[in-house]
């Protein structure tokens, strides 16, 4: 997950300024956009969830800094030269993108295009500002904001890591409240409490999605037919 502070922003489109273009009405899987605070344990239920959900793809970005320690590439990101994500840039590859202190990084609107038009729900994670941005491109997809369950167990979880000073921890629960005021632009909302509900809660929302009308009508056309046949 990149770093929610940036330097600069380009999201969605080319270095020239023209938009990416998206198929319209031509998917048939669905798109989750999945969004919270530092410290609301997204990544750990992320992780729950496609290990029970085997209908999901993560979306992987692409990213121009080098990799860290344990990091693989094609898992965890996409490792690429500025030169090269600059190219792809400017071809209109990136559904959004983003400058993260310096470094660039960006989802690929083809990959994710061609992986729902196969039927295939894909995954994203990211930040607010991208995610509405993915939303104006893409309105159908789906947004989930994942809520810790008070300030001061997020403070906890933030602590509990014993990687950040206090005044770095303060800032980041002045973040985390930020981020948190867009949580209404979301489709559902999350509170990652007790963890077994909250990752039984997002299979539900994934669940749910198939089961709409509009999901299920094309893939049981037969069926239909054959319970209105008179015959």
């Amino acid at each position: 997950m990149r770093a929610r502070h940036t330097t600069s922003v380009s999201r969605g489109a080319t270095l020239d300024g023209a938009a990416p273009q998206v198929p319209a009405n031509t998917m048939s899987g669905n798109l989750y956009i999945v969004t919270a605070p530092s410290g609301a344990g997204k990544s750990s239920l992320v992780k729950a969830w496609l290990q029970r959900d085997s209908a999901i793809r993560l979306s992987v970005s692409y990213t121009t800094r080098a990799p860290r320690a344990g990091e693989v590439d094609g898992i965890h990101y996409h490792f690429i030269s500025r030169e090269a994500f600059v190219e792809r840039l400017n071809q209109a590859e990136f559904l959004e993108s983003a400058e993260v202190f310096g470094n660039f990084y960006g989802t690929s609107q083809t990959w994710i295009n061609e992986q729902m038009e196969q039927g295939h729900d894909i995954l994203l994670e990211i930040d607010w500002q991208g995610a509405a941005q993915v939303r104006q491109l893409m309105p159908q997809s789906i947004g989930i904001f994942i809520l810790p369950p008070s300030l001061a167990e997020l403070r906890k979880r933030l602590e509990g890591r014993g990687t950040d000073s206090a005044e770095v921890i303060a800032r980041r629960l002045a973040a985390a409240r930020e981020d948190i005021s867009h949580a209404v632009e979301a489709d559902y909302l999350v509170v990652n409490d007790d963890f077994e509900v909250a990752v039984t809660d997002l299979i539900a929302i994934a669940r749910a999605q198939r089961l709409r009308t509009d999901s299920q009508a094309a893939g049981q056309t037969a069926l239909l037919r054959g319970l209105l046949d008179p015959a």
